[in-house]
């Protein structure tokens, strides 16, 4: 266990209360010295899970803040340890007062995650829930704090241990074999039990695996690039759904030159919108690297709206339809006839009929006149296809939890050809074993120090 004490302001400057955290051995000791009660017995003397009012002064006597503080004592706390919060008023000048105090009586500066990491290391939570904090922080929808919340809560974990505990039991038994060896004839695993255990957890797996698509929408956004000849309107559209002027609007060509990004949240999704550089032939080299940035943008889209400008789709329709639809190969296309508010009945059904032969939602809008957007984010909506998320449902996020679930899966499949084939005991136990290495290592059993600093380190000081 660390033996330092650690202090960290953990609110956001600007708000009219502000908490510093104190942890470690030492951490209601240190914080008794800087903090007297208005009444009553000294913090150190005083119960866990009590809120104190009191004073904080300087080292010549002077009042630095009324505060309050709140007192847990090991292992009963966050991290695990002694710790104490004092809420102070919100000003920047206090906190960095108090703070300072607190470091000249002993404590030190918190690392980023460092109270998260404390808590993994004491045994408070496993690896996927302290991950999962830093989702819980970051969460902006209803679903990304849904999916935290599940993981959090040890939903992800249980389901590994239930297929750890058994993968284990078996590997032990495989492994007493090895110890009568000179009896070929003991068989203490079952073969056909661990074969059907292997196709159980192979289907897990698979499952938890799968959700990665699912949960990487969810967390990051649903990618959807909006793509088009120049001064088809695709900035415009941006723009109409943000609801703010995000990108240059005008009537001259190629004004788009780069990729310019946003998001927005419908229903509790995030779409990340990518507005790219309009697809023509040009001379420009800029101009020619953005169209490049496009198809790259393309490729990593899960959604792709091609805006059309409806007053001129003739002249450009198979040049434009050579160059867009080989990128639209298992990607979700939608086709938006922009300016279909200068439109006649009759073009429109021209229109169609000239996209007839695409297979893509289809719909008039104008970007300009902000008509059909809330159509157009129904669509996006149904286009995204996404469940609904439970607390209760276990998806995974995380791309490291991926890469192990992969690996495990990898390992799984050796147990099951070894079973086809009669390999001996000792081959099959030491897959079974890669397995369990691999689905220890999402709740951190087996994880290094680096990965342990690569996590951490993305966490915000004070949590």
């Amino acid at each position: 266990m660390n033996q330092d004490t650690i202090c960290a302001i953990a609110t956001a400057q600007g708000g009219a209360i502000g908490t510093i955290r104190v942890s470690g051995p030492q951490a209601i000791e240190i914080t008794s010295s800087i903090f007297t009660p208005m009444q009553g017995k000294p913090l150190t003397e005083r119960k866990a899970y009590t809120l104190t009012f009191g004073k904080i002064s300087s080292a010549k006597g002077e009042t630095i803040d009324e505060v309050l503080v709140s007192l847990f004592r090991a292992p009963h706390s966050y991290t695990g340890e002694d710790c104490t919060e004092i809420m102070c008023h919100g000003s920047s000048y206090i906190l960095q007062q108090v703070m300072q105090l607190l470091i000249q009586s002993g404590c030190r500066s918190a690392l980023p995650g460092e109270y998260t990491q404390r808590a993994f290391l004491n045994g408070k939570m496993d690896l996927s829930q302290a991950e999962a904090v830093a989702d819980l922080i970051a969460s902006s929808s209803a679903a990304t704090h849904r999916l935290a919340m599940s993981q959090m809560r040890g939903g992800f974990s249980k389901e590994l241990t239930g297929l750890r505990n058994q993968l284990l039991h078996f590997t032990s038994l495989l492994e007493l074999e090895l110890d009568f060896s000179d009896h070929e004839e003991l068989e203490f695993a079952n073969r056909d039990e661990l074969n059907e255990l292997a196709v159980h957890i192979e289907q897990v797996i698979t499952r938890l695996a799968n959700s990665f698509n699912v949960g990487n929408a969810i967390k990051n956004g649903i990618p959807v690039a909006i793509i088009g000849e120049t001064n088809a309107g695709k900035s415009t559209l941006l723009n109409a759904l943000l609801n703010e002027e995000k990108a240059i609007v005008s009537d001259i060509h190629g004004t788009t030159r780069d990729v310019i990004e946003d998001t927005i949240n419908l229903q509790g999704i995030t779409f990340r919108f990518i507005d790219t550089a309009g697809i023509r032939q040009t001379t420009d080299t800029i101009e020619s690297l953005g169209i490049k940035r496009t198809f790259q943008k393309m490729s990593q889209a899960n959604i792709i709206l091609w805006m059309v400008d409806s007053t001129d789709a003739k002249s450009q329709f198979n040049e434009l339809k050579s160059e867009i639809l080989p990128h639209c190969e298992e990607k979700k296309l939608m086709i938006l006839f922009n300016k279909a508010d200068l439109l006649l009945p009759k073009q429109k059904e021209e229109l169609l009929s000239l996209f007839a032969g695409i297979e893509a939602e289809k719909l008039f809008i104008s970007a300009k006149k902000r008509e059909n957007i809330s159509a157009l984010e129904s669509k996006l909506l149904q286009t995204a296809a996404l469940p609904e998320i439970s607390q209760n449902d276990v998806i995974v996020t995380n791309v490291r939890h991926y890469e192990a679930l992969i690996h495990a899966l990898d390992s799984i499949h050796r147990v099951q050809d070894g079973l086809q084939y009669g390999l001996s005991g000792d081959l099959i136990s030491e897959d079974l074993r890669q397995c369990i290495f691999h689905l220890s290592d999402i709740v951190g059993e087996v994880t290094n120090d680096q990965v342990l600093q690569n996590i951490f380190k993305h966490f915000c000081i004070g949590k």
